[in-house]
């Protein structure tokens, strides 16, 4: 069903979408120390680290709480060459593979989860990131900030281009 080209391309959208939101919400002195959006984005960058470490069989790492942004930004930054680091590693075959998620009984109480595949859980994770990106969003308006574009139709328009991070 999923191709790893399209996985990698969908990985690569979501790193520069991932970018330009926080070149916004580090650019807004309102969002600096809001809660709201900090909780929204430490859900968001949580649920990315937890599946690559189901993935990579590594560790799971502590749970966090940021109450400023900037520390929340240098906590998440490593992410994307991780990822990109394992996706790497994986090719067409192995996204037919079972990748058994861990947390997904609390979810589908009281029925046992059903098996899901590498490529789904990859894809997953893009789907989870953009939904609450939207949600981020939101927030920034509500701080007075001006949202970012971050469609994957947006980024094809402006020719796929290359993640613009704050700190680049």
């Amino acid at each position: 069903m999923f191709s790893i080209a399209l996985i990698r391309e969908l990985y690569t959208h979501m790193e520069w979408a991932d970018s330009k939101m926080w070149r916004t919400a580090l650019g807004s002195p309102a969002a600096g120390a809001d809660p709201r959006l900090c909780d929204s984005l430490y859900h968001l960058h949580m649920t990315q680290r937890a599946f690559l470490q189901v993935w990579t069989r590594a560790p799971r790492f502590p749970d966090q709480q940021f109450t400023r942004l900037p520390d929340l930004y240098t906590w998440m930054r490593p992410y994307y060459r991780e990822v990109a680091a394992y996706l790497a590693t994986v090719d067409e075959p192995r996204l037919d593979a079972q990748a058994p998620v861990p947390w997904a009984k609390l979810f589908t109480k009281p029925e046992p989860p059903g098996g899901t595949t590498l490529g789904e859980t990859l894809f997953q994770v893009t789907s989870h990131s953009t939904y609450h990106r939207g949600q981020v969003n939101t927030r920034l308006r509500e701080l007075g900030a001006t949202p970012p574009l971050v469609d994957y139709i947006g980024w094809l328009w402006l020719g796929r281009p290359h993640p613009a991070w704050p700190d680049a």
